[in-house]
């Protein structure tokens, strides 16, 4: 199916929308939506001059991984290779340029498989915060397409003593799926206590051709928060997360082994974890806020690539990614500014244990790591102002980095020149002014970086792509200078949003396929800077109450070029456009469908990926979810009764971005009902 989208009938859309929105007399006073990432500290989303995103799974989406909420939203998307590993993309920028963060902590790695937002169950997710656009001023390397921010549910003080709680299970057939998690909360004016337990086990799921196998896998979380007051101006807090995944496969990852005889090499995980420790203070400090965080990450991953022909792991992998970091900002009010300084340090570490045959069909197993004591550090400043300029509001920012690189050894013998450091200096302007009480025009200009990783700067190794890797210790740093300008609506019963971007990445980071075989026999894949590459788009987004009825829709326009190839950017979302009709309530009845149109994509690198990238077909879903809220039931103060059909049509399709042997892509879940029980105490 071909299904095209032209950029101008989206815009009109979005703005006929948001015309046949507009109230025509002053709108009643509304809480407004705030958002903790995009600043800094708490701020409403329409006072922000960038684009913002607040993602909440409900009970029936509680049993997939966290990248599944960016599908289907405005300039969002995702890239997957496997029902567990599906990551968030940002404005066509995939994991490498965007920060993921869990409670504002970065979770850093440099494994190719796999998806770091997977590693938090969404049963603990209280909200997703997506800042769309460069924000390295705040957060550092990575962050030109934007941030992605996990947050679970704070510890907060009360003024009396109170304990409450929630819960939700939840069954899926697509998958005979089953996931269940709770949540308690303890609290009073001197402490608070939130404990949190989430588990998950799925099977293969079924998809409109068939059962596409290896896509089950289990998972557990735990969770630990604690606040403590040491004074009326001083708290402490600790954050302890554990989260482990059993049994995951890429299936994206499947190809031929080289030598033949191998057969199907798959990559999978047997177990892999995400362990988080973090310890803050918070200290009122004359007319401001000093809130200074330490912590220590690690994710661990075993690695394997299963010969189907051999019926054994060819490849063993075992890694522990640690990072050891401390940040500390002070927010404090000077005249008429908001002014924020601080500063943030981060190092990770990175020793990959490698095993293989050699030969591959020999009984032998060789040590052959990809590299030795690896490790990347990052120590930077940074200031950020706020104030009015009559009715407009300015963000003004600027931050300088250091970070170096060095490994002990680069693939089997080299020792020297890996050693390298660069000075990134990020800025950002940014401007909202108000147009009428419920409507605000903002833009905003800036720059941002992207230090290489670990695997970019030092991995000379065969990858589950089925190519030989060859890094670079000396690339140079992405650099990316971006421009936004949009329009966000808020008033009684209705909310739009409108946005045009464009993003120039210099010296940007890729793996060029060079035509040449390793002595394996394997393609080379080597880690290059790119002169320049460009992305830009229009997105938008709308909701109008009519009647008891809610309609919505949300529209991606999105092209991406490689001036230096002078053809399209490897692996680009498609344009997309979504419809949807409900009807909200507390309690009672309520219910939501939802159209989503994807078109074809036929602009694909193929002289950069030597003519693996190829056209993807368009495809319409229906989804629809239904719901009874019962309100208080005995000790529940609320219970609730959800069902979710998805692909309602049983259609066969695959996202542009799921990786595979083209034709042999990793198709999407066919028709399935999900039920879930909620409820809080």
């Amino acid at each position: 199916m071909i299904f095209r989208l032209h950029p101008l009938a989206l815009a009109c859309l979005a703005v006929s929308s948001s015309v046949l929105a507009a109230p025509q007399e002053t709108a009643p006073l509304e809480l407004q939506e705030t958002v903790v990432t995009a600043k800094g500290y708490q701020a409403a989303t329409q006072d922000i001059p960038q684009a913002i995103e607040v993602l909440q799974a409900r009970p029936t989406e509680t049993g997939g991984p966290a990248g599944s909420l960016f599908r289907g939203k405005p300039g969002l998307a995702v890239h997957s290779d496997g029902a567990w590993g599906q990551n968030p993309v940002l404005r066509g920028m995939k994991k490498e340029s965007t920060v993921l963060m869990v409670d504002g902590v970065r979770v850093n790695s440099a494994q190719p498989q796999g998806s770091l937002a997977s590693f938090l169950d969404l049963g603990l997710l209280e909200r997703a915060e997506v800042v769309k656009g460069p924000s390295s001023v705040l957060y550092g390397s990575g962050a030109m397409g934007g941030v992605v921010n996990l947050i679970t549910p704070e510890a907060r003080f009360t003024e009396q003593d109170q304990t409450s709680g929630r819960f939700g299970l939840s069954a899926s057939s697509v998958d005979e799926g089953f996931n269940g998690a709770a949540l308690l909360r303890d609290s009073s004016s001197e402490h608070a206590l939130v404990l949190g337990v989430a588990g998950r086990k799925l099977n293969d799921y079924d998809s409109p051709s068939g059962t596409e196998q290896r896509t089950g896998y289990s998972s557990d979380s735990l969770l630990l928060k604690y606040k403590q007051r040491l004074s009326e101006d001083v708290s402490v807090n600790l954050n302890v997360q554990r989260h482990t995944d059993r049994d995951v496969w890429y299936p994206g990852s499947a190809r031929t082994g080289t030598p033949a005889l191998l057969g199907t090499v798959t990559m999978h995980s047997p177990e892999q974890r995400r362990e988080l420790y973090q310890l803050g203070l918070e200290n009122r400090l004359g007319e401001g806020t000093l809130n200074t965080e330490i912590y220590r990450q690690e994710v661990y991953r075993e690695i394997r690539a299963y010969s189907s022909n051999l019926d054994r792991n060819q490849v063993r992998n075992d890694v522990n990614f640690i990072t050891h970091g401390l940040r500390t900002s002070y927010l404090v009010p000077v005249g008429d500014h908001m002014l924020t300084v601080g500063g943030e340090g981060w190092k990770m570490t990175g020793d990959p244990e490698r095993h293989s045959y050699q030969p591959p069909l020999g009984n032998i197993e060789q040590r052959n790591d990809p590299f030795k004591d690896g490790e990347v550090s990052s120590y930077g400043l940074f200031v950020q102002d706020e104030f009015q300029l009559g009715r407009t509001a300015i963000v003004a920012g600027a931050r300088l980095d250091r970070v170096s690189g060095d490994a002990k050894q680069k693939g089997a013998t080299q020792t020297s020149g890996l050693s390298s450091s660069d000075n990134n200096l990020s800025w950002s302007l940014g401007a909202t002014h108000p147009l009428t009480d419920t409507l605000s025009l903002y833009a905003n200009v800036g720059q941002a970086y992207r230090a290489p990783d670990l695997r970019e700067r030092f991995e000379d190794a065969a990858r589950g792509d089925n190519y030989y890797h060859i890094g670079n210790p000396q690339l140079d740093p992405e650099r990316s200078t971006s421009f936004e300008i949009g329009l966000k609506g808020q008033g009684s019963g209705f909310d739009y949003r409108l946005a045009a971007f464009h993003t120039r990445i210099d010296d940007y980071i890729a793996g060029r396929v060079t035509g040449a075989n390793h002595q394996s026999g394997l393609p080379i894949k080597r880690t290059e800077n790119l002169d320049e590459v460009v992305i830009y788009g229009l997105e938008g987004g709308a909701s109008k109450a009519v009647g008891a009825f809610v309609v919505d829709g949300s529209f991606t326009w999105l092209r991406g070029e490689n001036k230096q190839d002078d053809e399209a950017l490897y692996q680009m979302p498609a344009h997309e456009l979504t419809l949807g009709i409900g009807q909200p309530a507390e309690r009672g009845f309520y219910w939501h469908a939802q159209l989503r149109a994807v078109a074809e994509q036929d602009r694909v690198a193929t002289r950069f990926s030597n003519g693996t990238e190829d056209d993807t077909s368009g495809f319409v879903t229906a989804d629809a979810s239904l719901g009874w809220g019962f309100g208080k039931v005995g000790v529940l103060q609320t219970a609730n009764l959800d069902a979710k059909l998805t692909n309602l049509f049983d259609k066969a399709y695959h996202e542009h971005l799921a990786d595979g042997v083209s034709g042999y892509e990793l198709e999407a879940p066919g028709r399935g009902i999900t039920l879930a029980l909620s409820g809080s105490f």
